[in-house]
């Protein structure tokens, strides 16, 4: 595309060893996650909030810098309500396959996680609010840079879009060790289906949709369960 720009491969190793030090912490320690007790909703949801802006914000600077266009990282709005479309079509499928998953994991004797951490359970109306506000910026930011950035820079320095999908799945499924071995394959093969719709729509609208939908229902699941 005229006026692109690619920076060189020592450009983009050292953003991404820079990132990656900014992300790694919070990802590995998620595993070890401190006392339920001394958290909340609110707390960790403000928290997560502010932190993925200021990741997205540090993406859109080396983009900027770089002289990269957003549409580098799928962040392209032209056919925005055919890809929300889609990505509802997908999220179903896309449902199906993780409980599928989960079936394999039980009778491996690594079930999924049956309901998340208090402290990621809203109460009141207040705190669902809150809860809407982030779980859009979540399946946003994420994507944004799990799909978006770190795919565009593994592919460019590994040479292969495939090892790049696995590479940023397998980061993305570390966040969620605090719900068990079983979740984190979970998360893995999640990571692995929107970065193949990214792959085939070159575009985020569809992923960050579909990861939505899947946050949502289930936080939707938990307080319909809590309701009974």
């Amino acid at each position: 595309m005229p006026g692109d720009h690619h920076p060189s491969k020592a450009i983009q190793s050292a953003e991404l060893g820079i990132f990656l030090l900014l992300i790694g912490p919070s990802i590995v320690f998620s595993s070890f996650t401190a006392v339920e007790s001394s958290l909340t909703f609110s707390r960790v949801a403000m928290v997560t909030i502010f932190q993925n802006i200021a990741l997205v914000l540090l993406i859109f600077y080396f983009l900027w810098r770089n002289h990269e266009p957003l549409s580098s990282i799928g962040w392209a709005t032209g056919r925005g309500g055919m890809e929300v479309v889609l990505g509802i079509a997908l999220f179903f499928p896309m449902l199906v396959g993780i409980g599928l998953l989960d079936t394999l994991l039980r009778s491996a004797g690594l079930p999924l996680s049956e309901t998340p951490p208090t402290y990621l359970i809203p109460n009141g109306f207040l705190q669902m609010v809150l809860a809407l506000v982030f779980l859009i910026v979540v399946a946003v930011s994420e994507e944004l840079i799990f799909r978006g950035y770190l795919m565009l820079r593994f592919t460019a320095l590994l040479g292969h879009p495939g090892a790049a999908l696995l590479l940023a799945a397998a980061i993305f499924s570390v966040g969620h060790g605090y719900q068990g071995a079983g979740s984190i394959l979970a998360a893995g093969l999640l990571g692995v289906i929107l970065g193949l719709v990214y792959l085939w729509r070159k575009n985020l609208i569809a992923p960050i949709t579909m990861h939505f939908l899947q946050n949502f229902s289930g936080i939707i699941l938990v307080l319909l369960q809590k309701g009974t």
